[in-house]
């Protein structure tokens, strides 16, 4: 398994039950190089096969075996997702280059929500830019909110909260994604470490216009500079948590209320809740910014345990006694959900 996120590539060996013998974490913070990615390789037991995650999948709604022609499509999506879609190519190049004998599959996260409903999947915009450029609310952080799917169950009206650097909400019902918070790119939605989340348009084009700030520049700034990096000078939620002083709180209040709105609003899309799920970096390990989220949410009868919640890095339960709506920390298994989905095509189940 390869997971390029936007700071580390992750690799893995899974067991079929799912069991992991051997893994490695490489810190990447600006390129992926073939020589790294073969000497971890080369530490890692025998595999029969490789998976790869790959942020976005533009219209694919399933995973599919890497050929040049995949490769090709995959990178092309590159501006869509700069911060992670080179580097899973790159991670595909480097794999291929030090096991060439392994057939290879690109896991999609946007796949986990190509179903979405028409309501939720459409922008308000001309029809040529939706139907000759297909401008259309994708989503992402896929494979964490199917992996918490399938932890918590079908049956419950679920909201899954992927935060970490990157941070997205999913509304799924009966396992099926049906509104999420991310859209075109993954820089819409939630405040994330250093993307800033949904933002007025009309901004960026005065950015653009009246402010000076060429397009490169603008990119640059929402993708590395912005989120809690641009509030306190860190996307590193443990150093803000550490911190007290103006910017780090502000940082957090904004960080916090959005994620509260999300959450909200998710909820409404699915009518009710009776599940909320954190998962990822921050949502396994930052008890404070679940205690803050809950805090806000009593109206949706979100209630949670300030010892329990503490107490909990990883995976349980943290709900307080008696409260309707279940609070989880749910540990995101990408891995095996990128494990599951490889197998599924190469035994030509998908």
């Amino acid at each position: 398994m390869v997971n390029a996120g936007s700071s580390t590539l992750k690799l893995s060996v899974l067991e079929p039950d799912g069991t992991v013998p051997a893994s490695r974490v490489l810190e990447f913070p600006e390129e992926i190089h073939s020589e790294d990615v073969v000497a971890a390789v080369a530490d890692l037991p025998e595999a029969d096969a490789v998976g790869h995650r790959v942020v976005h999948g533009g219209d694919a709604t399933a995973p599919e075996r890497i050929d040049d022609a995949a490769r090709a499509r995959i990178a092309g999506l590159s501006r869509l997702a700069p911060l992670h879609q080179p580097r899973a190519v790159a991670g595909i190049d480097a794999l291929a280059q030090a096991r060439p004998d392994l057939p290879a599959v690109a896991c999609f996260d946007t796949a986990f929500h190509a179903g979405l409903p028409p309501a939720a999947a459409t922008y308000a915009l001309p029809a040529d830019w939706r139907d000759r450029l297909g401008v259309r609310r994708y989503g992402f952080h896929g494979l964490s909110h199917a992996s918490v799917a399938g932890q918590v169950g079908g049956g419950a009206r679920l909201v899954s909260c992927h935060l970490g650097a990157g941070a997205s909400l999913a509304a799924i019902r009966d396992g099926a994604s049906v509104d999420t918070t991310m859209g075109f790119t993954p820089l819409d939605g939630i405040v994330m470490a250093t993307r800033p989340g949904s933002l007025d348009p009309g901004l960026l084009t005065w950015l653009q216009r009246d402010g000076g700030i060429g397009l490169d520049a603008l990119e640059h700034g929402l993708t590395h500079e912005s989120g809690l990096a641009g509030l306190a000078g860190t996307g590193d939620m443990r150093a803000l948590l550490a911190r007290d002083d103006p910017a780090a709180r502000l940082a957090l209040d904004v960080y916090v209320h959005r994620l509260r709105a999300g959450i909200a609003a998710m909820a409404a899309a699915l009518g009710g809740l009776d599940v909320l799920a954190f998962t990822g970096g921050v949502g396994e390990h930052a008890a404070p910014v679940r205690a803050r989220a809950a805090e806000g949410l009593g109206f949706l009868d979100v209630a949670i345990d300030a010892d329990r919640n503490a107490a909990t890095s990883g995976d349980g339960d943290v709900s307080a006694a008696g409260a309707r709506v279940r609070t989880l920390v749910v540990t995101s298994r990408e891995d095996a959900e990128i494990a599951a989905q490889t197998r599924a095509v190469l035994t030509g189940t998908v």
